[in-house]
């Protein structure tokens, strides 16, 4: 049987709704989606042996922004941090569901909620939105980092699935980053360690762009498990 390209698809209106697959089994909104996330800003996680590291490039490209009017690591709760690629008002929505859902598990059942279980709702949420018609997928995954009994790395797609992870990246430089990762990355680091790798495999993807100033970053320590943001004095320091 003769394959159908994707042009072909987009003539026969099979990419004209998220719950319309076409003839070879594919959702064609979704991977729209998904291409969205390879464009966008690039954030990079990783867990160390004494807690998680999570760094993101803002991409600023306007010299009269002021750049900490852009947010590229949210916090969720205590003990929970995220950050997002792809369309950020998307990754906004859905960053504040997540900051709701982590308060009502608080006020429900006094305990902070895991971050596993948080992934899984907000996941949830994505994949409903590939099912449901007149809607279109969210545009955008969300890295996160949280710290139980011991710390955690995940990231979402567009689609509603989920990993965890030991060290990985997302957004435009992922395929760079992630080769540098395979190469440099020991569950032994620390988190200054992880940090010095991430801005390091930055820099050697963003080349001449890269800049102190487009960097934004958090760490959860092991010690007290509270999400912290790094300062722009702590990427300065690294060599």
């Amino acid at each position: 049987m003769q394959q159908v390209d994707e042009t072909s698809h987009q003539a026969m209106g099979y990419d004209r709704t998220s719950i319309m697959f076409s003839p070879d089994g594919r959702l064609l909104q979704v991977e729209y989606a998904k291409k969205t996330v390879k464009q966008g800003t690039t954030s990079i996680g990783m867990v160390c042996k004494d807690g998680v590291v999570l760094v993101a490039d803002k991409r600023i490209t306007e010299k009269l922004v002021v750049p900490k009017s852009v947010e590229k690591i949210f916090q969720i709760d205590d003990h929970i941090g995220a950050s997002v690629s792809g369309i950020l008002s998307d990754g906004r929505i859905l960053i504040e569901r997540a900051q709701v859902i982590a308060q009502q598990h608080r006020m429900t059942y006094a305990t902070p909620i895991t971050t596993e279980s948080l992934v899984k709702e907000i996941c949830n949420l994505k994949q409903l939105y590939t099912q449901v018609g007149g809607a279109r997928p969210f545009g955008v995954s969300i890295m996160f980092i949280g710290h139980g009994e011991e710390p955690h790395l995940f990231i979402t797609d567009p689609t509603g699935i989920f990993l965890e992870y030991k060290a990985t990246a997302m957004g435009e430089a992922e395929t760079e980053v992630k080769d540098m990762l395979n190469k440099e990355y020991k569950e032994s680091l620390t988190i200054q360690e992880g940090l010095r790798l991430a801005i390091n495999a930055l820099k050697k993807a963003l080349g001449k762009e890269f800049s102190a100033e487009r960097l934004d970053g958090a760490y959860i320590n092991s010690d007290d498990k509270l999400l912290k943001h790094f300062k722009k004095e702590d990427f300065l320091k690294v060599k």
